[in-house]
């Protein structure tokens, strides 16, 4: 067999590929990184929200900006529900370079390689091993792999040369980072309405001086307007513009939210992890969680194939029938969120704050909800709030045929 110089390359250095590059190396694995960027952490395109079983595999509490405990809910006229408890740390909101910094040192320490303003530009498939050609500052090379592994986010490379489809949804989210908010400490605000953020909702996370303020929806739900229309709507409407009024820029970031997991993630020595996949979360387009999860559902099993170096189809297609209950968890949470956001109207989006904000049904949410998990919360609901029945008929669907 030709030699092989890495078992397995990995497309993109983010949180996701670092994470695997660690896993695969600790399962003594050789392993090297391509990553497009000069830099670690940026661009920096999303939130920045790290829930806290993502936070406990790495253990990177130094990352972290501020702790999430609560959340206020606003509804499109205004009505707010105010939820969370001081001593539950909900979410982690971390500083993205130093988070994925850290993760891909760890990979590093382990033995792990990475190139820095690299990308793949050919890959031919030579039946035991794959030869891939890449680019590295102006100069081409080659590289030969027993796997490819994408983990290069919305618009993979990997998922678009090797013709692994779409996507379910491609959001889109765009986010400035802000002085002087007027929100509360360890509290992330969120805004619903169609003037604000249609389909969607508008959020405002603390992140120790600063705030994170930004909104997502889908195109095709803008009305021809771009995502910064609809966020300055928010800080300039009169029911809000008080918590605006002292902000002052910093930063602005936008990009694409890919949700909705691939029918098959696998093919001919080639594997798709986090947003590559289509692993974004519906519901609030976090995909660290996930993607982390997707990793450590497979790991073992896939190292055993690299170490065999049986990495065909018919094996990997063994792989890709293990997300199935992650596809399934994607397809109800999405259901979920049409029937109680995104098909939602802005009145009918108060009838359901309204009922949110009852003291009962607050105490409920702060007992069973979990962000990760809103399945329960809504049969608790329903099993226990009556009024809820009424608004929840959509969403029972989506719960149990979603």
């Amino acid at each position: 067999m030709t030699n092989i110089d890495y078992d397995v390359i990995i497309v993109g250095a983010g949180p996701i590929g670092g994470y695997l590059a660690s896993k695969l190396a600790d399962k003594k694995i050789s392993v090297l990184m391509l990553e497009e960027h000069s830099q670690i952490g940026r661009p920096f395109q999303c939130a920045g929200l790290v829930n806290p079983q993502a936070m406990e595999a790495v253990n990177l509490h130094h990352t972290v900006l501020s702790s999430i405990w609560g959340a206020r809910l606003y509804s499109p006229s205004g009505i707010s529900v105010e939820i969370g408890n001081p001593n539950q740390v909900r979410t982690w909101s971390v500083c993205r370079k130093l988070f994925d910094e850290a993760i891909v040192e760890k990979a590093l320490n382990r033995g792990c390689h990475i190139l820095l303003e690299s990308t793949p530009t050919n890959a031919i498939n030579k039946g035991d091993f794959i030869e891939l050609e890449y680019m590295v500052k102006g100069k081409i090379n080659t590289v030969n792999t027993k796997l490819i592994c994408g983990a290069d986010g919305a618009h993979s490379w990997v998922r678009r040369y090797f013709k692994m489809g779409r996507p379910k949804e491609l959001m889109v989210g765009f986010q400035i980072e802000v002085t002087g908010y007027n929100g509360k400490e360890g509290v992330l605000d969120m805004y619903t309405g169609s003037e604000i953020s249609p389909g969607f909702f508008a959020w405002a996370i603390p992140t120790g001086d600063t705030s994170r303020i930004g909104m997502w929806s889908k195109g095709e739900m803008l009305n021809g307007e771009s995502c910064e229309y609809y966020l300055n709507s928010l800080m300039k409407s009169d029911k809000w513009s008080e918590k605006f009024k002292n902000c002052s820029e910093i930063g602005r970031f936008v990009g694409p939210i890919p949700a909705g997991m691939l029918k098959n993630v696998t093919s001919d020595r080639v594997v798709l992890f986090g947003d590559a996949a289509g692993l974004c979360k519906p519901t609030t387009g976090g995909g660290i969680g996930p993607g982390f999860k997707q990793i450590e559902i497979i790991i073992d099993q896939l190292s055993e194939l690299i170490h065999k170096n049986e990495i065909d189809s018919r094996n990997l297609k063994l792989i890709n029938d293990k997300f199935e209950p992650l596809r399934k968890d994607q397809r109800r949470a999405r259901a979920l969120r049409d029937a109680f956001l995104t098909n939602s109207s802005d009145d009918e989006l108060d009838e359901i704050f309204s009922i949110w904000s009852k003291p009962e049904v607050i105490d409920l949410i702060n007992e069973v909800g979990d962000i990760e998990n809103p399945i329960t919360l809504g049969l608790k609901m329903v099993q226990e709030i009556p009024e809820f029945r009424k608004v929840a008929s959509k969403a029972m669907k989506a719960i149990f045929w979603g």
